[in-house]
C-alpha cells in the first residue's frame, strides 16, 4: 500500500515516512495544543457551573475576593507552567528513542505505552490538587460552598482528564505504530468498551449527579427560587449535551479512523494495488487487530499473486490460467495446432569458446526474442529443451488462425535473432496438424505439453533449416492452413525428413518478408 498523508488516520499526524525532528516537533506541538485545549474546556466548564449552573451558594461574595482574583489565577498560571514542564520531561524521557529515530527496546516500548497515562496523570493530579485546595479555601469562609466547590472543580477535572487522554492517545499514534511494528504492542482487548464507558461517565453520569445535587440543594435551601432551579438544571443539561457530544466525536474518530484505513486498503486491493507496504497499525485496541488481520490477508494475497506469477512464468500464462480455473487432471484432448521448433546451431562450440556466464547471458537474450514473438501472437512457449524451444499455437487457447500466427512468429524470430543475438543462429521449423494436448506425467508431478506428428515434423524441419538459418521453413500443411500469411512463403522442395516415411513439401519465408515486427 502506498504511503500517504493519512497513514495514522488523520492528516494532522503526517505520513509514516516522516521521521526525525519533523515528526517530533509535530507530536510535541499537538500534545501542547491538545492539553491546553482540554484545560481550557475544563476552566470554561468550572466557571459556567459556578456562576450559572449552581448559582447558590454564590462564590462571588465580598470576602472571597482574594480566592477569586488571586489564588485561582495564580494557581492556574503555576499549574500551566508545571504541567507543561512535566509533560515535556515525560515526553522527552519516555520517547527518547523515537526522537533519535531508533528502534525501540522492550523497556522503551513499556515507557511509550505508559506515556499517555503519565501525561493524563499530571493533569489529574493538578486538577485534584485544585479540587482539594479550592474546596478548603472556599469552605473556610463559607462551609455551604464545600459540596458545590468539590463537585464543580472535580467534574471539570474529570472532563479534562477524559478529553486529554483521548487527544493525547491521538497525538501519539505514530509512536504507538512504531511500538506495535517492533513487536511490543500488547493490544487491549477491551479498549473500545473502556472509551465508551468513559464517555458515558463524563457525558451522562456526572451531569445527572449534578442535576440531582441542584435539586437537592434547592429543596433544602429556602433562598433558592424556581428560576435558580430551572437555570441550574438547564445549564447542567447543556453541559451534559456538550461534553457528551465532544467525547462521542473524539471516540468515534478513534474508532472510525482504523476502520477507514482498512476500507481504503480494501479499495486499493480491489483495484489490484497490492504493494509491499502494509497498513500502519497504530491502534492498541480490538481495532488494531482488524488492521493486523487486514495486513495478514493482503500478505496472503501478495504471496498468492507471487506464486501465480511464478507458476505462469514456468508453464505459461494461459496454461496457468486454465489450471487455476479447474482441478488439474492427467490426460488430454485432440487439438489442431501449429508448432514452432527453434534449435540453436553449434551450441557445443558456443559453450567451448565462452565462459558459462557468457553462455547463459547469450541464451537468455536468445530465449527473450522467441518468447516475445510467440506471446505477441498469443502462442505458448511450451518447453525450453536445453538450447531448443517448442512453441504451440492453438492450445490451450483457441486461435482463429493458429497456422498464420505460427508462421508470422517464425519470421519475427528469424529477424529478431539476426538483429539482437548475432552470436547465435538457429534453425526454425513450423508444422501444423492434429496433436494430443494435455497434462502428462504422474498425478504428483505433471506438465502441460503436446504430443503428435506435428511436433516431430517441426523438429525435423528445424534441422533442415540450419542450412540457411536466416530463412525459417514450414510444412505445406502449415502454409495451406494459414490465411493471408501464406503469401509471405514460397515452395522450396519436397523431401523425406529424418525418421519419416512420407515426403514433406517444404516452404521457406520470402527474404523480402522477413521482419521482426
Amino acid at each position: 500500500m502506498a504511503r500517504g498523508s493519512r497513514d495514522y488516520g488523520s492528516i494532522l499526524l503526517g505520513s509514516a515516512s516522516e521521521r526525525g525532528s519533523r515528526q517530533r516537533i509535530r507530536i510535541q506541538t499537538l500534545l501542547t495544543v491538545f492539553i491546553v485545549v482540554a484545560n481550557l474546556i475544563g476552566a470554561i466548564l468550572a466557571i459556567a457551573l459556578s456562576a450559572v449552573g449552581i448559582p447558590q451558594p454564590s462564590v462571588f461574595q465580598a470576602d472571597l475576593w482574594w480566592v477569586n482574583f488571586i489564588a485561582v489565577p495564580v494557581y492556574v498560571v503555576v499549574a500551566f507552567v508545571v504541567g507543561t514542564a512535566l509533560g515535556t520531561v515525560v515526553v522527552v524521557r519516555d520517547l527518547r528513542w523515537a526522537i533519535r529515530d531508533q528502534k525501540p527496546t522492550a523497556k522503551d516500548a513499556r515507557r511509550a505505552q505508559r506515556a499517555p497515562w503519565r501525561l493524563v496523570l499530571i493533569q489529574g493530579v493538578l486538577w485534584g490538587v485544585a479540587t482539594v485546595m479550592f474546596t478548603i479555601m472556599y469552605g473556610v469562609l463559607d462551609p455551604d460552598l464545600i459540596p458545590k466547590t468539590f463537585f464543580v472543580v472535580g467534574l471539570s477535572g474529570f472532563v479534562v482528564v477524559a478529553v486529554s487522554y483521548l487527544l493525547i492517545e491521538f497525538a501519539l499514534r505514530p509512536v504507538a505504530a512504531e511500538v506495535i511494528t517492533a513487536g511490543y504492542g500488547r493490544r487491549k482487548r477491551s479498549g473500545v468498551r473502556s472509551r465508551s464507558i468513559v464517555s458515558w461517565i463524563v457525558g451522562s453520569a456526572i451531569p445527572i449527579v449534578g442535576i440531582l445535587l441542584v435539586v437537592f440543594f434547592g429543596a433544602f435551601r429556602e433562598d433558592t427560587s424556581k428560576l435558580d432551579l430551572f437555570v441550574g438544571v438547564t445549564v447542567l443539561a447543556v453541559i451534559a449535551l456538550s461534553t457528551g457530544l465532544l467525547l462521542t466525536v473524539l471516540i468515534s474518530v478513534s474508532v472510525t479512523a482504523p476502520i477507514r484505513s482498512v476500507r481504503n486498503g480494501m479499495k486499493r486491493v480491489q483495484r489490484g494495488e497490492i504493494s509491499d507496504d502494509d497498513l500502519v497499525v497504530y491502534d492498541g485496541t480490538e481495532l488494531g487487530d482488524l488492521q493486523v488481520g487486514f495486513n495478514g490477508m493482503v500478505t496472503g494475497l501478495r504471496e498468492r499473486e507471487r506464486v501465480r506469477d511464478l507458476f505462469g512464468r514456468h508453464v505459461g500464462r494461459d496454461v496457468a490460467a486454465a489450471a487455476l480455473q479447474r482441478d488439474p487432471e492427467l490426460g488430454g484432448s485432440e487439438r489442431i495446432v501449429a508448432v514452432v521448433f527453434v534449435d540453436v546451431i553449434g551450441s557445443t562450440t558456443l559453450a567451448a569458446g565462452r565462459t558459462p556466464t557468457e553462455v547463459v547471458e547469450i541464451l537468455n537474450r536468445f530465449f527473450a526474442v522467441i518468447v516475445g514473438a510467440v506471446e505477441r501472437r498469443q502462442g505458448l512457449v511450451n518447453k525450453f529443451e536445453g538450447d531448443a524451444v517448442l512453441a504451440i499455437f492453438g492450445a490451450p487457447i483457441d486461435l482463429d488462425d493458429p497456422a498464420g500466427a505460427a508462421l508470422a512468429a517464425a519470421r519475427e524470430i528469424a529477424a529478431g535473432l539476426a538483429e539482437r543475438v548475432p552470436d547465435l543462429s538457429a534453425g526454425i521449423g513450423v508444422s501444423y496438424g492434429r496433436v494430443v494436448a494435455g497434462n502428462v506425467g504422474a498425478i504428483e508431478r505433471f506438465e502441460y505439453t503436446v504430443i503428435g506428428d506435428a511436433v516431430n515434423e517441426s523438429a525435423r524441419l528445424s534441422e533442415l533449416a540450419k542450412r540457411d538459418p536466416t530463412r525459417p521453413l514450414a510444412s505445406e500443411r502449415a502454409v495451406e492452413a494459414a490465411g493471408s500469411e501464406a503469401r509471405r512463403w514460397e515452395r522450396q522442395e519436397a523431401t523425406t525428413l529424418r525418421g519419416r516415411t512420407e515426403e514433406t513439401v517444404v516452404f521457406a519465408a520470402l527474404v523480402s518478408e522477413l521482419s521482426d515486427r
